[in-house]
């Protein structure tokens, strides 16, 4: 992983330490409206600042609510791209899509192309932009008939039901309440998680907003599709933005599964190369540390990729355990995105100016 300095990721959010120009044991200091960055012994390290850009990302709607979403983090991670525009962006394992979301906010792509093998997932969001008042009148009636009885059991009838029917409106509802938003399967791919005792889960009218919010941003301009990833990105060019958020090593085994499928890390790898090959910009999502805990091996060298990291905060899967750990995700660039195979600080100074005039 990138070096730290002096003082460590708990200064300061961190989103990316790579090795720079200047001399060891020389320090710099500069901010700008976009990011705040540092260089310490010779690497950058880069933290977002601008209160109004997290204002931003906390304000957008976010209808599916979902442990390890990238929502609060969304402005960091494309924050690297600068002011470049897309044809299309892509981001197969889609989960909640808090950077589809973001990036169609800000207008990055002018088409948007979500995707995963959870087919009652691509189902909510296939409603959510085509068929927002549907999906939301439906979620009500789930929502609703929670207190016609005990709520329990309105919850673990409702998932028996979608393991048998794969129902995506009652996927929907069952990520709402269920324990932390964060959805369990078991070895034959069935949810398994169970209700959160303290909440209901995201009230109707709250759910409408959200859901007819992201159907304004998507509408006309967006597809979902059930594929497996690899065949969701064929169609990718160098023109457009393909983002990656897979499994990390050691989620999807075991008894505690946090995805419904896994995915084979030297497949990902085969992946990445052929994107690489064929030119195609990557932001890449994997692996990283929670407290003392590493996941994965950083990626082989060869794949275009530059690695960065992005301190993600409090563990919210650590909390459930009634652990405080801290997670730092790591994320992997692609390097005609950020100026190059040389990475320096002149690079990186001369992406935030980029930013700044965008946001000026």
């Amino acid at each position: 992983m990138g070096h730290m300095g002096p003082g460590g990721l708990r200064d300061d959010p961190v989103l990316a330490a790579v090795p720079g120009q200047l001399p060891a044991g020389e320090a710099g200091h500069e901010r700008h409206r976009g990011f705040h960055h540092t260089t310490v012994d010779g690497v950058v390290v880069l933290g977002w600042q601008d209160r109004a850009s997290m204002n931003h990302a906390a304000r957008l709607p976010h209808p599916i609510p979902y442990q390890g979403s990238k929502r609060l983090l969304a402005e960091r991670i494309l924050g690297v791209v600068g002011v470049r525009k897309f044809g299309v962006l892509y981001e197969p394992f889609v989960g909640s899509g808090a950077i589809t979301i973001a990036a169609a906010s800000r207008r990055l792509a002018e088409r948007y192309e979500v995707s995963d093998t959870l087919g009652p997932l691509v189902g909510i969001w296939r409603s959510i932009i085509d068929q927002p008042l549907d999906l939301a009148n439906a979620y009500r009636l789930v929502w609703e008939a929670q207190f016609e009885s005990d709520s329990i059991g309105h919850f673990n009838l409702v998932r028996s039901e979608f393991n048998e029917h794969r129902d995506p409106v009652k996927l929907l509802y069952l990520l709402a309440r269920c324990v932390k938003n964060a959805p369990r399967f078991n070895g034959d791919g069935a949810f398994n998680q169970s209700p959160d005792k303290r909440r209901n889960g995201m009230q109707p009218a709250k759910m409408r907003r959200q859901v007819e919010g992201v159907s304004a941003l998507l509408k006309g301009h967006a597809n979902a599709r059930a594929l497996q990833f690899e065949d969701a990105l064929k169609d990718a060019t160098d023109a457009d933005l393909v983002y990656l958020d897979p499994p990390w090593e050691g989620t999807s085994t075991g008894r505690d599964r946090r995805y419904h499928e896994g995915l084979d890390r030297e497949r990902l790898i085969a992946a990445l190369d052929n994107l690489n090959r064929r030119g195609v910009p990557v932001l890449l999502s994997y692996d990283g540390r929670c407290g003392e805990k590493t996941y994965g091996l950083p990626l082989p060298g060869g794949l275009g990729l530059v690695h960065l990291e992005l301190h993600a905060g409090r563990s919210s899967q650590a909390t459930l355990l009634g652990r405080v750990d801290e997670t730092v995700e790591s994320l992997y660039v692609t390097e005609s995105l950020l100026g190059g195979p040389r990475l320096g600080a002149d690079v990186f100074v001369e992406q935030l100016a980029l930013i700044d005039t965008a946001a000026a």
